[in-house]
This record gives structure tokens, sequence and C-alpha cells, in this order.
């Protein structure tokens, strides 16, 4: 297998990778607040019936309030991320062999070999490429012809490595 395909210095694309491998590991994030807000809201409810109750409305508007805040969180560091990216839009290349991943973003160069490879899950636009458990870099299959996407995908799959 050799796939080979050029990224255009388009201006929204360091973006839309940002908020790929953003919204990986900020996750939690909206889970964690939704958890708090959840028990603030049944606390401050629960709190209602007690004569205690003024002393716990406090600590349960606290939780609201984080459980808001956190769940907003990923959101804003994603809006952040499009924002600031947007000046680092440069052509590149990717070049993808049996043995690896090779990447060019201007003027830098890196690479992923396929055996340090855990996993690779599907989104929309782009595969996410984990090294262990962390998401390490983005295959764009937008940019890629049908063939080779087709390509890659089954290599992918024969290997083990991707995850719906």
């Amino acid at each position: 297998m050799h796939i080979r395909f050029d990224v255009p210095a388009d201006p929204a694309y360091p973006g839309r990778v940002a908020a790929a491998l953003s919204s990986v590991r900020l996750r939690r994030f909206g889970y964690i607040g939704a958890v708090l807000a959840a028990v603030g809201v049944i606390g401050f409810a629960v709190s209602r019936g007690f004569s205690w109750g003024d002393r716990i409305s406090p600590l349960c508007l606290t939780l609201v309030v984080a459980g808001l805040l956190s769940m907003l969180y990923a959101p804003w560091v994603r809006w952040r991320a499009r924002r600031r990216s947007g000046r680092y839009a440069v052509e590149g290349a990717y070049d993808i062999t049996d043995d690896n991943i090779m990447m060019r973003s201007g003027s830098e160069s890196g690479g992923i070999a396929w055996d340090g490879v855990t996993q690779v899950r599907d989104t929309p636009e782009f595969w996410i490429v984990y090294v262990g458990r962390m998401p390490a870099t983005v295959i764009p299959r937008h940019l890629m012809s049908a063939e080779d996407a087709e390509t890659l995908r089954a290599y992918l799959a024969g290997r083990g490595l991707l995850r719906p």
C-alpha cells in the first residue's frame, strides 16, 4: 500500500484538526459537568422540604454552576483552538505506507509507525490515530481519493485498528 495526498493551505483546516483532537480529550468534562449539575439540581429540590435546606442550597447552587461551567469548557477550548490555529495554515502532505504514516506541514515533517498505533477511530471527517491511549494525529478522509480511502480502510480493518 502506498497512499500519497496533499493538504492545501486552508486556514480552516488546522482548526478542524484541533477540534477533532480536543473533542476526544475533552469529552469527559461534559460528562462530569452533567453529573455535577444533576446532583446540584436534585440536592436543591430535595433540600427545599427540610429545615436544613437553607444551609445546603448554596452548595447545590455551586454544584449546578460548576457543572454548567464544566460542560461549557470543551466548546470554549475548541472555539479558541479554531480561532488561534488559522494562522498555521500551510501546505502539507501525507505519505502512508504499510510501515508508517509520514506527515509534512510546511518545513516540518514527522511520522508514526503502524506498530505503535493502538487504534484508529472513525469520525465524519477524519480517522483519529491513537498511540497508546492518546490521539496522536488525524488522517483527513475528505482530501483522499475514494479508492485510497477504501484501501486504507481495508488496511486498518485488516490490522484490527479500526474502531467505530
